[in-house]
């Protein structure tokens, strides 16, 4: 009896918990309406990039540039491919998409090798000056790059590599150690301690918790590393035109020339397609491993 009693009085008080909130309220507009302003400030440039890609010159000429291709031709984009000037020569942006992946694909592996192992030096074992060394690294990853281009030039002339993809390369793996090496730094001391002791109880060396330890449990901030390394070389357009001869420009470069060529008809179709097909590779690694990304900023990478 007393056990019915106690669920009519329950029933009678009404439901308990926090009230639900309504859709359209006050704090939900300005939250939706905010986001969707900055995705359409980021998307409508975008927009007009891809339907501009999709006209032909006449279409172009009526000056409506929102409005979607009465007639879609894909002529632009194999243009830009294979047969846009882009100085002396005329083979599109074919040659400078190869130069930037036998840029882009070493230095990433070689800066992300490097850096992860000076991470985890620097963060689980401590030498005498090692706190001096990574002040260091940190300073020079916020040096500008303009300030040490010409020692540098100077410096590759007399290894005899100026000029060269393998100097372009030991340039983009350098300059990338600094903020590299500071993010594995940071998120190799936010793992926990008790697993580097452990297995240096177990006799297990320098190499050997590395390998065995470290790295498995290390994937978000190697995505996090290609990521920005991917991102910051595919799109480095100083060091390629200072760094290289015309026959190693990377695909920035190369897109340089066809936007701003001054002669013949300006063809908005054909720039918008090839500057569409320079950024593809960074959108679409970012998008295969965001997720990946987002992880390992949020587990550590940042974290001082």
């Amino acid at each position: 009896m007393s056990d019915i009693a106690i669920n009519n009085a329950g029933a009678m008080a009404g439901p308990r918990g926090k009230k639900p909130r309504p859709m359209l309220s006050a704090r939900n507009i300005m939250i939706y309406g905010t986001l969707f302003v900055a995705a359409a400030y980021y998307l409508l440039p975008l927009y007009v990039m891809v339907v501009t890609s999709l006209k032909g010159m006449p279409e172009i000429r009526l000056g409506n540039i929102f409005a979607p291709p009465v007639e879609i031709t894909f002529e632009p984009w194999v243009k830009a491919w294979a047969t846009a000037c882009t100085g002396l020569n005329c083979d599109g942006l074919s040659r400078g998409f190869w130069n930037s992946v036998r840029i882009t694909v070493p230095s990433v592996i070689v800066s992300i090798a490097i850096a992860s192992v000076n991470g985890y030096a620097l963060a689980n074992w401590r030498f005498k000056g090692s706190e001096l060394f990574f002040s260091i690294l940190v300073i020079g990853a916020f040096i500008p790059y303009q300030v040490m281009i010409y020692p540098i030039v100077i410096v590759l002339r007399e290894m005899g590599i100026y000029g060269t993809l393998t100097g372009l390369i030991l340039v983009h793996s350098i300059f990338g150690m600094p903020i590299l090496t500071l993010l594995f730094r940071n998120y190799f001391a936010s793992l926990p301690e008790e697993l580097f002791k452990a297995a240096r109880i177990d006799g297990a060396g320098f190499w050997a918790i590395y390998f065995r330890i470290m790295l498995p449990m290390s994937l978000p901030i190697f995505v996090v590393a290609m990521i920005l390394q991917v991102t910051g070389i595919w799109n480095d357009f100083l060091f390629g035109v200072v760094f290289t001869r015309p026959e190693y420009y990377p695909m920035t470069v190369q897109l340089n020339n066809i936007v701003n060529s001054v002669q013949g008809v300006k063809e908005y179709n054909v720039n918008m397609a090839a500057t569409i097909l320079t950024g593809a590779v960074p959108l679409i690694v970012y998008f295969v491993s965001g997720r990946l990304f987002v992880r390992g900023i949020a587990a550590g990478a940042v974290k001082g």
